[in-house]
């Protein structure tokens, strides 16, 4: 243990308790997502279904979504300690979450949601990208930087209706190089599927015939 362990002792994420960064009974009490879902877009639901009232009627750009867990209030504290308060040591603890739920994706690589550059500064990481640097370990699969974020989102995405998402974020991502035949796009949180969805088309712009969107988590209506 560090120096900095020794005066700050890490405590976990989700019940402040002195310990792992994610002691037994807050990991337990996650709720992974199970089938049966939405085979396009992952939202759980009572029976196995093609398209759900989430996706159905809407124009996604990405094959299909999975996420590992549901964005309830448990894993709502955790992602915001993550994202919002520095607890860089959790991606490795998320990754393994994600890879126990959702199996290696038959891609040719991973892609991170691009962050936008001054909250990565205030951050100090950028959540996604360390999420699918981890990810890209456990699966096996390298990991490309094929996106960035443009000066077209004035708005962060997060409190925003699903209508005004879509709106917000159209334009905001361009692929900066050649995209591989196949790519899992690695984001923190599934919302309304606008942010991947625009990543997605931006990906396929660049030569990508299969998209397929991964997430810590995803919110359930």
């Amino acid at each position: 243990m560090g120096l900095l362990g020794l005066v700050l002792p890490r405590r976990c994420a989700g019940c402040d308790v002195p310990g792992p960064v994610l002691c037994e009974r807050c990991l337990a009490a996650l709720v992974r997502i199970a089938p049966p879902f939405c085979e396009r877009c992952g939202c759980p639901g009572a029976w196995p279904v093609r398209r759900c009232v989430e996706c159905r009627g809407r124009r996604l750009a990405f094959t299909r979504a999975r996420a590992a867990l549901i964005y309830d209030a448990r894993s709502r504290q955790i992602v915001s300690a993550w994202k919002e308060r520095g607890r860089r040591d959790l991606a490795h603890v998320l990754a393994d979450l994600v890879a126990e739920v959702i199996a290696r994706p038959a891609v040719d690589g991973l892609v991170a949601v691009p962050g936008d550059r001054e909250r990565g500064r205030e951050r100090g990481h950028v959540p996604a990208a360390r999420l699918a640097e981890a990810l890209g370990v456990r699966w096996q699969l390298p990991v490309a930087s094929l996106l960035a974020r443009t000066e077209a989102m004035s708005r962060r995405q997060a409190g925003l209706p699903r209508a005004e998402r879509r709106a917000n974020v159209r334009g905001a991502f361009t692929a900066v190089d050649q995209a591989p035949a196949r790519i899992a796009l690695v984001d923190d949180v599934y919302t309304t599927g606008a942010t991947g969805s625009a990543c997605a088309t931006e990906l396929r712009r660049a030569g990508a015939g299969h998209v397929e969107v991964i997430c810590l988590a995803r919110t359930v209506r």
